[in-house]
């Protein structure tokens, strides 16, 4: 059985979504990846599915969940992307990882709807460059 890895966000409709998907793309052989919300959104950002197609990942089927409904699985890693999420996050069984890579908050910028995108674009650039290095050290640890 794959660990898994849970990412929390405060909403979980953004920056946890898009973690998500990297690093199923990234490492989903090793992992099964999921993300959650400490207070979900109850929807997925429109925005976050946009930037995520223009670099060919598919997050338009994933949903808001809260990370409560993890609680009773086993977690081996946890990771915060925001801090709103690390200061709410609780223990889960068997969780043996907690990491905190903190982003800014996309769904909060403001300006022209092409702005917005572009700071969803800045966002999820930061992000694959977080977790696909957190991937490839995964890899080089068990090849």
């Amino acid at each position: 059985m794959k660990p898994t890895v849970l990412i929390l966000c405060t909403g979980n409709s953004c920056r946890s979504h898009m973690a998500e998907g990297i690093l199923r793309q990234a490492a989903g052989d090793l992992l099964n990846v999921q993300s959650a919300g400490s207070t979900p959104a109850g929807y997925v950002h429109p925005k976050a599915i946009a930037a995520m197609a223009e670099i060919g990942i598919d997050i338009s089927g994933h949903h808001s969940k809260h990370m409560g409904e993890f609680l009773g699985q086993k977690v081996d890693t946890v990771i915060t992307v925001c801090g709103n999420a690390d200061q709410a996050c609780p223990m889960f069984a068997g969780q043996v990882h907690r990491h905190h890579w903190g982003f800014e908050d996309p769904a909060r910028a403001t300006g022209t709807e092409e702005e917005i995108l572009e700071k969803f674009r800045q966002v999820r650039d930061q992000i694959t460059l977080v977790f696909r290095a957190y991937a490839a050290g995964l890899q080089q640890a068990f090849p």
